[in-house]
């Protein structure tokens, strides 16, 4: 029996995130382990009507209506969530941390608005451990010039990504014991290696 451990991955863009859920959601899915796996923005049918306002490149937001907008999409995904929580493993593409990190860090926002709110919505739910991915701008660059199609929030200016990278670094010099910090700048197989190494820790 697996422990039933709620696990975010962050990041700013192009920092290796959604590529490392991924390849833990193949991992525990080849061990026959449950799991559900949810994005942020997005996730939730409704959710994802939410992250396509959000990220749609002709949107152009006051930056409290965007926060106000992804809190939005988290309350519809709280509920589903919810079901599931203490009876599967949950693996979450961004959460809380990185309102933090966007919302405040990077726009500005005062923080504890977006804590009490985040309060509001999760009660008892909480993560238990995080695995921040962090990038350097000239990698995350060239990521992200491989990308197909960009939206909104893959075109902010420079000092913009850096300003959320180091909000996200503050956040885990909080909390030490509940996060992991993956350098992306190095080999995708050390990481994984790290990252699978630590997964069967925390559900053992």
């Amino acid at each position: 029996m697996s422990k039933k451990v709620v696990i975010a991955f962050e990041g700013i863009e192009g920092s290796g995130k959604t590529f490392h859920i991924n390849y833990v959601s193949d991992y525990l899915k080849k061990k026959k382990i449950s799991y559900i796996k949810l994005r942020e923005p997005g996730g939730s049918k409704n959710s994802e009507k939410i992250r396509k306002l959000i990220l749609n490149n002709k949107s152009n937001f006051i930056k409290d209506t965007d926060l106000l907008l992804f809190l939005a999409a988290r309350s519809e995904n709280i509920e589903y969530l919810k079901k599931f929580y203490k009876k599967k493993i949950i693996l979450l593409d961004r959460f809380t941390d990185s309102t933090i990190a966007y919302q405040h860090y990077g726009m500005g926002i005062n923080s504890t608005i977006l804590k009490k709110i985040n309060n509001y919505l999760l009660k008892n739910f909480k993560v238990d451990f995080t695995f921040l991915n962090i990038v350097n701008i000239n990698n995350m660059k060239k990521r992200l010039h491989q990308r197909k199609k960009l939206n909104r929030y893959d075109e902010f200016k420079d000092n913009f990504y850096k300003k959320v990278q180091n909000g996200f670094l503050r956040i885990a010099k909080r909390n030490r014991r509940t996060y992991q910090i993956i350098n992306s700048n190095l080999s995708i197989k050390l990481n994984r290696e790290i990252i699978i190494n630590k997964i069967d820790k925390l559900i053992k």
